[in-house]
């Protein structure tokens, strides 16, 4: 008899943080560079000659020509939530896996059961597997949510085989896990919580989604720096990955998508939190401007761009004498070292004498502004501040700022002006490569420099602030 030969049984490692595999164990994951997250994994024998296909053979799955692909895909179901939906492209995806992730205390129980009441009301079948809080705590509020149906059905389990023994029981449409975090699988070793509960349980989940196709959202947790918890893995398994955020202290509530498979990740959704809940946000530039203080110096208004959303915030600089050996530079909702970069081209560019000031920024409402369209808007209002002169109340400032003191342009600025005009501003200082806007009145410059000089003509260059 012959015998066939074998490899030996060989140990290699793999990163429970990012998934990434090693040939072998090391100390430090060379992927993501975490200490003690490789562990060692035992690679099967195969036979010497190739043997046949580790995945068993043959597959169910024919080749087909790309131009007969269904563009479309699977139908969408609608949440119901008119913003939410807009971020997701119109509706979940039937065994799609949603993974929602935010800060405690942004609303992502909220925006769920929400979702869940809606859908119920349209008549899916919809089972909320609460691993956090008892029932009594969700029915509270959904009470309070108006998402009160007998179609959506709440059960209290952090056993991964008891959820899935009530999914199969259940056989809802749509199915919420809130959170991850807290599921177990007991023939899963660590913690719930630890990486590698996460991730067995997040397989399970997104298997178990495919096979039944089953419509499930996953509520995640973050850490401190503002990622998702646990193992990055769980963002590779999932068909889309939802940001949920905003600032603990503003009713403004934002969603995005970070990945996407049905959809592109451009799209902001927008949230009002208030006592019912969440509510869609319409009309968010002029809910961002409403409290603004007219004629106050040191106000801009700067018309970004979100995704393909356009917004208009408000911009506010403070410009201090500083009591400390080095000058503060606080930003909030800004890069803190684009504004530093700003600062120094104040000072070497326009004149601008706050070497000895405190120079703090900040975006008005909640939003935060990651683009360099807000450049122009953020010195010109730090100007304002130094100088103590008002900014018209009806002028956006549009552009980036190089390091010369210059001006460049920015992405789809037509689009971001004509918003501006929708709600009643009149003049536009903007790139000099900037097209004409219906309604606008455009003030096209090349330098920063030649912005201080309109608006601030009697101001000296090393002038000192009216404040000291």
């Amino acid at each position: 008899m012959t015998r066939t030969a074998v490899r030996k049984t060989k140990l290699a490692g793999r990163c429970e943080a990012c998934g990434v595999e090693t040939p072998k164990w090391v100390g430090r994951c060379p992927e993501c560079g975490e200490w003690g997250s490789v562990v060692e994994i035992e690679i099967l024998p195969v036979p010497a000659n190739g043997g046949p296909h580790r995945n068993g053979g043959g597959s169910a799955n024919r080749p087909v020509p790309i131009g007969q692909v269904d563009p479309l895909g699977a139908a969408r179901r609608a949440t119901g939530i008119g913003e939410l939906d807009r971020v997701l492209g119109g509706g979940l995806v039937a065994g799609s896996v949603t993974l929602v992730g935010g800060e405690p205390g942004m609303g992502k129980s909220t925006l769920t059961l929400q979702a869940l009441g809606a859908m119920a009301e349209s008549g899916a079948t919809t089972l909320l597997v609460s691993a956090e809080e008892s029932i009594e705590q969700v029915r509270l509020r959904a009470e309070r949510l108006g998402a009160l149906h007998p179609r959506l059905l709440v059960v209290s389990e952090t056993s991964l085989p008891r959820v899935l023994a009530l999914v199969d029981d259940v056989r809802p449409d749509v199915l919420v896990i809130d959170s991850i975090q807290t599921v177990a699988d007991p023939e899963s070793s660590g913690v719930p919580g630890s990486m590698s509960q996460v991730r067995d349980c997040a397989h399970a989940l997104v298997a178990a989604a495919k096979t039944r196709g089953l419509a499930t959202l996953l509520v995640g947790h973050v850490t401190k720096e503002g990622t998702l918890a646990g193992p990055r893995v769980l963002e590779h398994v999932v068909d889309t990955v939802l940001q949920f955020e905003g600032e603990r202290h503003h009713s403004l509530r934002m969603v995005r998508a970070l990945k996407h498979r049905f959809g592109p990740t451009d799209e902001l959704g927008l949230f009002e939190m208030g006592a019912a809940g969440l509510r869609d946000v319409r009309d968010a530039s002029a809910m961002l401007l409403t409290d603004r203080c007219i004629g106050l110096p040191g106000s801009v208004v700067a018309p970004m761009l979100d995704g393909s959303r356009p917004l208009l915030v408000e911009v506010q600089a403070l410009v201090g004498r500083t009591v400390f050996p080095m000058p503060r530079r606080s930003a909030q909702a800004f890069d803190s070292g684009r504004l530093a970069m700003l600062v120094a081209i104040a000072q070497q560019r326009l004149g601008l004498d706050i070497a000895g000031f405190d120079v703090y920024a900040s975006v008005a409402g909640g939003v935060r502004v990651d683009e360099t369209g807000a450049d122009l808007a953020l010195l010109l209002a730090i100007a304002s501040a130094h100088y103590g002169v008002a900014i018209p109340p009806d002028l956006v400032a549009l552009g980036e700022v190089g390091l010369g003191g210059e001006v460049r342009s920015v992405a789809q600025a037509p689009r971001r002006l004509a918003e501006a005009a929708r709600l009643g501003f009149r003049t536009a200082i903007v790139p000099a490569s900037t097209p004409d806007v219906d309604g606008l009145s455009l003030f096209r410059v090349t330098g920063a420099s030649a912005v201080v000089g309109r608006f601030f003509p009697n101001a000296r260059a090393g002038s000192s602030s009216p404040d000291g």
